[in-house]
């Protein structure tokens, strides 16, 4: 890992608590089991890691917008919703809608309106728009995923780079990156090659860095979409042999981050970029290598990583009894 660590925010333990109290007054009821899991991922520690000096009013907020995200992930993947496609359709289609202003009926719902006024406050129309791009398309990689396992399909792993990079909603989260570190990048910027190349180089080695280290729980859940398992179906690897060419991969990946850098100042220097602009971009620069060291270390910190035995899936703890009405 070649970025230095940028240490922890200092305000995580009272993110946790006002984290868990936002989930009770929400009516976001987690079951033993449920509650077990999400005490193991830790979502706080994450946010304060990629976010060591948000403000405590934006650390509560973005850790509750991770809490919520986990919920979905969790029930997509390991629930009934993640393997019937109508299913899955419908409770996106229901997301999306509420995300986009239409009313809530269950609890997953109603916390979502909340997070979403919270976040769109003195935000710009144009972040807004970028906002909801990345959060939809994270949402709708969950009714792909469930409509292949339906047809029996796997992805290519070159298919699913592209896939991957929505799907590990990291995007989502470099947005509100913006929102902490007072910024608003106008859409020149947000074109740049060089921008869009270090999102993408970002967000990759997330999502790399996570399907490393949640490969053993997925395999025991039959769980086809991560790199680890399509390396070693392509190319006839052992499973270690597969974790080894995931593994410079991944450092491949921090090179592409180191890579898009560079060419991210050449752009704006020759795109003639000042004042404002060019600081928000520079900003940029300096927080995405503290944002990728922290995901890291995130990923070997956390027990959802680090103690992959299997929690049993409660069919009780289904989001369907969130979403109801």
């Amino acid at each position: 890992m070649p970025f230095q660590s940028t240490g922890c925010n200092p305000g995580i333990e009272e993110t946790r608590k006002a984290t868990w109290e936002w989930a009770e007054s929400n009516g976001l009821v987690l079951s033993p089991t449920a509650r077990k899991k999400m005490v193991r991922t830790r979502p706080e520690l994450w946010i304060s890691l990629i976010f060591p000096a948000a403000s405590q009013q934006h650390l509560d907020l973005f850790c509750q917008w991770l809490f919520w995200a986990f919920l979905v992930d969790d029930e997509f993947d390991d629930g009934p919703a993640g393997r019937d496609p109508r299913m899955c359709e419908a409770a996106i289609d229901r997301l999306v809608t509420v995300l986009d202003g239409g009313p809530p009926r269950g609890a997953m719902e109603r916390a979502l309106v909340g997070l979403r006024a919270r976040t769109y406050q003195d935000r710009s129309a144009h972040w807004v728009r970028q906002f909801r791009r990345d959060t939809v398309a994270w949402l709708w990689t969950y009714y792909s995923e469930a409509v292949e396992r339906a047809a029996g399909q796997v992805p290519t792993r070159d298919d699913f780079v592209r896939h991957r990079r929505d799907s590990v909603a990291m995007q989502p989260f470099l947005d509100l990156h913006e929102i902490t570190a007072g910024i608003d990048l106008p859409e020149s910027a947000r074109s740049l090659p060089g921008y869009i190349a270090l999102r993408n180089a970002v967000t990759d080695h997330s999502g790399l860095c996570n399907d490393i280290c949640s490969f053993e729980k997925e395999a025991l859940l039959d769980y086809e979409h991560n790199a680890v398992r399509l390396i070693q179906r392509e190319r006839g690897l052992s499973l270690q042999e597969a974790v080894d060419e995931a593994g410079a991969q991944l450092a491949a990946t921090a090179e592409r981050v180191r890579r898009a850098e560079r060419e991210l100042i050449e752009q704006i220097e020759a795109a003639g970029i000042h004042g404002q602009t060019r600081a928000s971009l520079e900003r940029c620069v300096q927080d995405y290598r503290g944002l990728v060291r922290g995901d890291f270390d995130y990923h070997a910190r956390a027990e959802r990583y680090t103690r992959p035995d299997l929690v049993e899936v409660d069919e009780r703890d289904s989001l369907s009894r969130h979403f109801a009405a």
